[in-house]
Order: C-alpha cells, then sequence, then structure tokens
C-alpha cells in the first residue's frame, strides 16, 4: 500500500458515524484544523462540527487536535471546542502525532487521524502508524502551493477509487 492513500475518504468530518467507528475499531481520532474542522484561518468551527464533536465525546470517543499551526492559533480554537491539542505538529513527520497518540493510551489500530491534505494529514498517519481518514476540503485555498499540492494529490485519490 502506497503511504500517499488514506485507508477512507469522505466528504466531511460530519460523516463519521458511531456506526463507521465500530466497523472499523476505532476508539480514538487525532483530527486536523484548517479545511478539517473549519474554513482555513476561522476561528469558528464550520457548522455542524460542534454537534459531531458533542456526540463523538458522548460516546466516549478522545478526541485531539494535531495541526502545523502554532499554538496561537490552534489553542483558542481546541479550547473553543474543548478538546486537547499538540501544535507544531510537524505532519507528514510522525512527531506530534506519535504525541496525540501515545496520549490515547491505545493500541495504534485503533486510532485514527482525520485530516484534508494527502501529503500531511495521510502521509504522516501513515507513517504513524494510524487509521487515515481524508476528508474534502471545505474551501479551495488559493495559494498556488497549495493549488500545486491539491493537483499532486488527484493522483492519489483516484487511486484510492480505483482500489475500492
Amino acid at each position: 500500500m502506497s503511504v500517499f492513500l488514506p485507508d477512507l475518504i469522505l466528504e466531511n468530518v460530519m460523516c463519521i458515524t458511531p456506526q463507521l467507528l465500530e466497523e472499523r475499531g476505532i476508539r480514538a481520532i487525532v483530527l486536523d484544523v484548517d479545511n478539517t474542522l473549519t474554513s482555513h484561518g476561522n476561528p469558528e468551527p464550520w457548522e455542524g462540527v460542534t454537534e459531531w464533536l458533542t456526540l463523538m465525546k458522548g460516546l466516549g470517543i478522545p478526541l485531539m487536535i494535531s495541526s502545523n499551526n502554532t499554538r496561537e492559533r490552534v489553542e483558542p480554537f481546541a479550547s473553543r471546542l474543548g478538546v486537547d491539542f499538540v501544535p507544531m505538529s510537524c505532519k507528514p513527520l510522525p512527531i506530534g502525532l506519535s504525541r496525540a497518540v501515545k496520549r490515547f493510551n491505545l493500541p495504534k489500530k485503533q486510532v485514527a487521524i482525520v485530516g484534508d491534505q494527502i501529503f500531511t494529514d495521510v502521509l504522516g498517519g501513515n507513517l504513524e502508524g494510524i487509521q487515515t481518514i481524508l476528508v474534502k476540503p471545505f474551501e479551495e485555498e488559493q495559494g498556488r502551493l497549495f493549488q500545486l499540492k491539491r493537483r499532486f494529490e488527484q493522483r492519489f485519490i483516484s487511486a484510492y477509487y480505483r482500489k475500492q
């Protein structure tokens, strides 16, 4: 399996249901922030995210944010949601993800990362040995680097669907 292929692709984080978690044996979730829980740089969660987080917490699913952003960006957002966090995660290097996974005190196979980017979230999760769920970004980024990365991601997204 390619380290660039996610285990699952979903429309958004709200598509993660209790049934899906049970089927996949997922007992804890690591979450990216930008374009996963909110639009890029937005201090407010996307519509439906707060309710989804409440559902997951009610089910006893531990949640943690792992972001490449700074503490100044991540801490207020995570605090608003009542979720622990690891800033400056250095994804795709598994440094921050490893710290997050250790806090769960669960086997890696029972942990998933949810994020919108293959070259950070999916690659980092696969290198860490946890399940990977790619979600579609809430908004398309305008920067040239983001647009270039999104174009390269299409090869792996197509490969995922061919594999299905």
